[in-house]
């Protein structure tokens, strides 16, 4: 499906994802689907949490039991397929590179996105904005849990 349409099937996506009890820290959901040369995740992980192996061009896996949920995977990523999700009093939450301007301002509602573009029925809460060291702004949205498999990103507020 992935070839047709260009974006991940619901199926597909809850395959990147661990266990929602083991949500309940945060965790680097990893959206890589194609083998490509690239490794940035692997070596920026401070846990050995991810690995990819002596060929650069195999899927990064993640071992969950090691990820903290840090981030700093996210920050590294060149193609933004890193997202930090956890879930808590009934929201998820997520940790998205965010590379456009203008930046989302905390207590802001946008439209949260899925994978297709199309804006998802419920508005996403904007709860942290933050310049990293390298320039890569990582904001922090909470969502109604039940689209803790079709959240993608923002688009406009609200």
């Amino acid at each position: 499906m992935i070839e047709k349409t260009g974006a991940a099937t619901i199926d597909l996506v809850k395959s990147k994802f661990p266990a929602k009890d083991v949500l309940v820290r945060p965790k680097a959901i990893i959206e890589c689907y194609k083998e490509i040369p690239c490794n940035p995740c692997e070596t920026s992980c401070p846990f050995n949490a991810i690995y990819i192996g002596s060929d650069i061009n195999q899927i990064p896996r993640i071992d969950f039991n090691k990820c903290t949920g840090c981030g700093i995977c996210a920050q590294a990523c060149p193609g933004l397929a890193i997202m930090i999700a956890m879930i808590k009093d009934g929201k998820a939450y997520f940790k998205i590179p965010y590379e456009l301007l203008p930046l989302p301002v905390v207590g802001e509602k946008w439209s949260a996105v899925n994978r297709y573009g199309e804006i998802l029925e419920k508005p996403c809460l904007i709860e942290n904005v933050k310049k990293t060291k390298d320039r890569t702004t990582i904001v922090t949205v909470s969502i109604e849990q039940p689209f803790l498999y079709e959240f993608s990103t923002i688009r406009s507020k609200l």
